[in-house]
């Protein structure tokens, strides 16, 4: 029995927990050395053997006995389909979702090298990122490889954006921290939406890629405050509030700034970077553009009030622990995405049960807007037509 019968629910979040060699193959020869080089990297290693101690967990026949009983009760490493490529078709079985974006763990943030000078090896990661990611979801069609596209250069961001698409990745995936030199909403940036308009594949945004918080505020006089995940490193109440700073900014810039007018079919998605924020920043940005239109041409040339922009273009997936319905009645019907982050521990053990119980009060068509309407409304092109709504048999 699958955890999800009786209804069509597309993920548009899931994850790989990559293995520290997983670019290896894929990484341009010349290149590799600097990029084990780089102190990220290093620190991703951890300690010695433990990425042999998964390999050895995945091939135990005793533990891998319980698969199917703790398909949302494992997670991140101990998780089916984590990193095996042969597993992940059967993880998907299990759980029951028509499709899932994939992105990766391992690489998000690309290793910093987009606020680098290193231009090249920033390049050259996102490179074989993306060649490992269309390589690993290719075995099973309802895998939705996501490609990752620095934006700090434009010929190479054009180049990487084509080549990610020719390797069929499904959807694009761009920092919501803006280049170095340049807005994300720069005119000469236009070639990477048009690449993604015309293949009919959305642009996307998604945690690890925005600015964090800065260090001083933990300087409290305090005892430290252990994480999300039981250490004291990054994920707090405190690091939690400004993770959508970044596509907020980002996504205003680039609605005021033209980017969805000039490409009115392009669909972007803001993923896992919460949703609870949305509603007043459609009405801030609403505010906004009444407040400085008489001083503003670029305003005067859209086509609609900013929050009409975002409800034709933009789809965010809220945290479970997120009220979907109050989103839902306050940011309209067209933008909220159904997520389980699998096989991260933030997605929780029944993100279906919660979604469920904040979504009570919804109409029928916004539920079904939730878990799939939407859903292939981002994702165009890049679902394949017999997986955007199929049939399915009523619940056991």
């Amino acid at each position: 029995m699958a955890y999800v019968e009786g209804r069509v629910v597309h993920d548009a979040d899931s994850h790989l927990m990559e293995l520290p060699d997983c670019l290896d193959p894929y990484f341009e020869k010349r290149l590799l050395a600097r990029y084990h080089a780089l102190p990220i990297y290093q620190n991703k290693l951890g300690k010695a053997g433990w990425a042999d101690k998964a390999r050895e967990q995945q091939r135990d026949a005793t533990f891998r006995a319980g698969d199917a009983e703790n398909i949302l009760l494992r997670k991140n490493y101990q998780a089916l389909g984590a990193f095996e490529q042969i597993d992940r078709p059967q993880a998907l079985d299990l759980l029951g979702f028509t499709s899932q974006l994939v992105f990766t763990t391992f690489c998000l943030g690309n290793f910093g090298l987009d606020q680098s000078d290193d231009v090249e090896l920033c390049y050259a990661a996102a490179t074989a990122h993306n060649r490992m990611m269309t390589d690993f979801c290719k075995i099973d069609r309802r895998l939705l490889a996501t490609a990752y596209v620095p934006l700090e250069d434009f010929e190479r961001a054009k180049a990487c954006a084509k080549e990610a698409i020719e390797l069929g990745a499904k959807a694009l995936l761009v920092p919501s921290r803006p280049p170095k030199h340049h807005a994300p909403s720069h005119v000469a940036l236009d070639a990477v939406w048009a690449i993604a308009q015309e293949a009919g594949v959305p642009i996307l945004f998604h945690v690890g890629g925005e600015e964090k918080l800065a260090k001083v505020y933990r300087e409290n006089g305090l005892p430290p405050v252990k994480d999300f995940h039981g250490g004291d490193d990054n994920f707090t109440s405190v690091s939690y509030m400004p993770i959508p700073n970044s596509a907020m900014q980002t996504l205003a810039t680039m609605i005021f700034d033209g980017v969805f007018d000039r490409f009115p079919r392009l669909k972007f998605g803001a993923i896992e970077l919460g949703a609870s924020w949305l509603p007043g920043w459609m009405r801030s940005m609403d505010s906004a553009a009444h407040a400085f239109i008489k001083n503003e041409e670029r305003l005067q040339k859209l086509s609609a009030r900013p929050s009409e922009l975002v409800r034709r273009q933009l789809r965010v997936a809220p945290y479970p622990h997120e009220d979907a319905g109050w989103l839902i009645e306050n940011a309209g019907p067209e933008v909220a995405l159904f997520s389980s982050d699998y096989p991260h521990v933030e997605g929780g053990r029944n993100p279906l049960k919660r979604f469920n119980e904040s979504l009570k009060d919804s109409s029928p068509r916004a539920v079904e807007a939730f878990y799939c309407d939407n859903f292939v409304d981002l994702m165009g092109e890049g679902l394949a037509p017999e997986l955007r709504k199929p049939r399915v048999s009523a619940a056991a």
